[in-house]
C-alpha cells in the first residue's frame, strides 16, 4: 500500500540525474519566501548530479525574501533548499528564462511565473488536493478499534487511491509530453505504462529530446517490453530452485494452469509488504488452478532462502542470484519490483504490474 503526497513525486524526481534541455536561453530571476525563515538565513540553489546534491549558487534572505539571478540556456530541474527555524526545507522547480516565484510552505510549496513551472504546479496542486482527500483514510487504517472488515474496507479504498494517483500523473504526462515537464515526469513513471502507452508517448516527444540518454534507454526497454507485453505468448527462461535444481518457466506456464510470475527480492521493502497479498491469493486460488512462480532478484542465497522460509512462500521459486541482471527480469524488461506477470491457461500474458485486490480480481477472472 502506498501513501501519496506531493513529496512522493519530489522523492522520485530526486533520483533523476538528467536535465531537460530546451531552447529558452535568457536571463532568469528567482524570487522566493520561506515560511518560518529569518533575515540572514541562507538559501541554496541546487541540482542533482551523479555525486549527489550539488549547490550551484547561494543567497541570504533579506526583508523576508531571497533572490537568485543568472542566465540559463536550457530548462533544468532544480531545487531551492536550506534550513529555517532549525528545520530543513526544499522546493523543486524548473530553472528557465523568466521571472520565477517560489513559496516554500512545506507540502504547500509552489513555483510559478514561467510556462514550465506553471504547468508543473498545476500537476502538483492536483496531487496536494488528492493527498488532503486521502489523508484521513490512511490515518484511520491504524485505528486499533476497527474491526477486520472495516480495516479491509479501508485498505481497498486505499488501493483505489493508488489508481487515482497514477491517473493524475499519467494525465499530467500526456498533457505535457511536448515540454520539459511532461518529459521529466515520463522518465519517472514510464515503468507503470504498457509498451503501447510508452510507444505512443515516445512518438510525441520533440525531436530535440529524442537523443536524450534516458529517453533512448526507455526506447530500448519499450522494444524489449513489446516482446513480453499483454497479448503475447510467455517467453521461457531457466534458473535454479532453492534446492539447486534447474527449473524453467515452461515447467509451469502453458500447461493448463493460470500462472502468476512474481518478480521480487528479499532486500525489497515494497516486495515484502506486498507478499501477504500474494500469499492470500495463493491460498484462495491454488486449488482452483493457480500456480505462482517466484523469480528473485537476490544476490545473497542465504537471504533469498531465509525470506522464502520467513514469509512461508510455498510456491515454486527460482533465481540466478544476479540481482538486476537476472535473466528473467531482463527478458521481461522488469526495472522495478515488486512486478507481476499473469499468464493464462494457454500461455498468453494477460496482465502485468497488478497488485492487491486488482490482482486477485484478474486471477479470478482468468480461472473462470
Amino acid at each position: 500500500m502506498k501513501k501519496f503526497t506531493y513529496s512522493a513525486i519530489v522523492a522520485a524526481a530526486a533520483m533523476s540525474i538528467a536535465a531537460c534541455g530546451g531552447a529558452s536561453k535568457g536571463g532568469y530571476t528567482v524570487t522566493g519566501t520561506v515560511a518560518g525563515a529569518n533575515d540572514g538565513d541562507t538559501v541554496y540553489l541546487a541540482t542533482q548530479t551523479t555525486r549527489g546534491m550539488e549547490m550551484t549558487d547561494t543567497t541570504v534572505i533579506k526583508d523576508g525574501k531571497f533572490t537568485f539571478e543568472g542566465v540559463e540556456d536550457s530548462t533544468v530541474y532544480y531545487y531551492a533548499t536550506g534550513v529555517a527555524d532549525k528545520k530543513p526545507f526544499m522546493v523543486d522547480f524548473f530553472l528557465e528564462a523568466g521571472n520565477i516565484t517560489l513559496k516554500v510552505e512545506g507540502e504547500r510549496s509552489s513555483a510559478s511565473g514561467t510556462p514550465n513551472n506553471d504547468a508543473y504546479q498545476a500537476i502538483k496542486d492536483e496531487l496536494i488536493a488528492f493527498h488532503e482527500k486521502t489523508e484521513a483514510v490512511y490515518e484511520s487504517i491504524g485505528d486499533s478499534t476497527l474491526t477486520d472488515e472495516q480495516r479491509e474496507a479501508k485498505l481497498k479504498e486505499a488501493e483505489q487511491f493508488e489508481k487515482e494517483y497514477g491517473e493524475i500523473v499519467r494525465n499530467g504526462v500526456t498533457k505535457n509530453i511536448g515540454n520539459p515537464v511532461g518529459i521529466f515526469l515520463f522518465k519517472q513513471t514510464y515503468y507503470n505504462n504498457s509498451a503501447k502507452e510508452n510507444e505512443e508517448l515516445l512518438a510525441k516527444i520533440p525531436a530535440n529530446y529524442q537523443n536524450d540518454p534516458q529517453i533512448m534507454d526507455i526506447k530500448k526497454l519499450t522494444e524489449k517490453r513489446k516482446l513480453t507485453d499483454v497479448g503475447t505468448k510467455f517467453t521461457d527462461f531457466e534458473m535454479r530452485s532453492p534446492e539447486g535444481k534447474t527449473v524453467k518457466l515452461s515447467d509451469y506456464a502453458g500447461k493448463g494452469k493460470v500462472v502468476l510470475v512474481d518478480f521480487w527480492a528479499s532486500w525489497c521493502g515494497p516486495c515484502m509488504r506486498e507478499m501477504p497479498n500474494i500469499i492470500e491469493a495463493y491460498a484462495q486460488f491454488k486449488d482452483k488452478g493457480l500456480e505462482i512462480v517466484g523469480v528473485s532478484l537476490d544476490q545473497d542465497e542465504k537471504a533469498w532462502k531465509g525470506a522464502i522460509e520467513k514469509m512461508k512462500m510455498t510456491w515454486p521459486q527460482m533465481s540466478d542470484l544476479k540481482s538486476w541482471k537476472c535473466e528473467g527480469a531482463q527478458l521481461y524488461a522488469v526495472n522495478s519490483i515488486p512486478h507481476t506477470v499473469l499468464i493464462d491457461k494457454q500461455g498468453t500474458i494477460i496482465a502485468r504490474g497488478l497488485h492487491g485486490e486488482e490482482l486477485k480480481s484478474k486471477i479470478e477472472e482468468a480461472l473462470k
